[in-house]
């Protein structure tokens, strides 16, 4: 399901992009919070032990605006 407010070619791109993470951090033996975890998505309270949660999160992190910084 593709949100609203982000481009759907961004979003297919990011998705790609998510599923090869997971795919190697599956590999490694890794769970899904800590991919989650480390591209900074927000893991909750919750054992989140779904990959499919997972790559929706983290393609949401990629296509998140980058915030502005200070000079």
């Amino acid at each position: 399901m593709i949100p609203e407010h982000i481009n759907p070619m961004q979003w297919h791109q990011a998705v790609g992009i998510a599923r090869q993470s997971c795919a190697r951090f599956f590999r490694d033996g890794a769970t899904a919070k800590d991919a989650m975890r480390a591209f900074g998505a927000d893991v909750g309270t919750a054992d989140v032990a779904d990959w499919g949660k997972a790559v929706e999160a983290i393609a949401h992190v990629l296509c998140a605006r980058p915030e502005k910084r200070a000079a």
